[in-house]
């Protein structure tokens, strides 16, 4: 079952899903792909799992630098899990372009850029 909850951060209202192994989403309100991976079927109401997510957003919001991350349980392709696995990488404060990340994809699937996954379309159903 996906649970689902409100936050409301300094930068907007932001929702929160879970089950029950982890956070499956967040999405701040009013972006263009809001709550769109969130089933109808869920149940309004605030977990263990949310409750740590809120938790690690207020002490993220006042300035401290949370020592826990909250249970994540993404759900996706296998090319998307590799990407959230490169993202959890990046150290706490820092950030990454869309470039590196890519980059970085292309070493982990052994292609020189990840564009060239595309000239392959066997390559890329096989790798996806």
């Amino acid at each position: 079952m996906i649970y689902a909850s409100r936050y409301k951060s300094p930068i907007g209202n932001i929702l929160l899903a879970s089950d029950e192994e982890g956070l499956t989403g967040l999405w701040f309100e009013g972006q263009k792909y809001f709550a769109n991976t969130l089933p109808d079927e869920h149940i309004p109401q605030e977990t263990e799992i949310l409750t740590e997510t809120i938790k690690w957003l207020d002490m993220y919001f006042f300035g401290e630098e949370p020592n826990f991350t909250p249970p994540l349980h993404p759900s996706g392709s296998t090319f998307r899990q590799a990407v959230w696995q490169l993202l959890l990488q990046i150290p706490y404060g820092q950030t990454i372009t869309y470039g590196e990340i890519a980059r970085r994809m292309a070493e982990v699937k052994k292609v020189p850029r990840m564009s060239d996954i595309m000239r392959f379309p066997l390559l890329f159903h096989v790798i996806v």
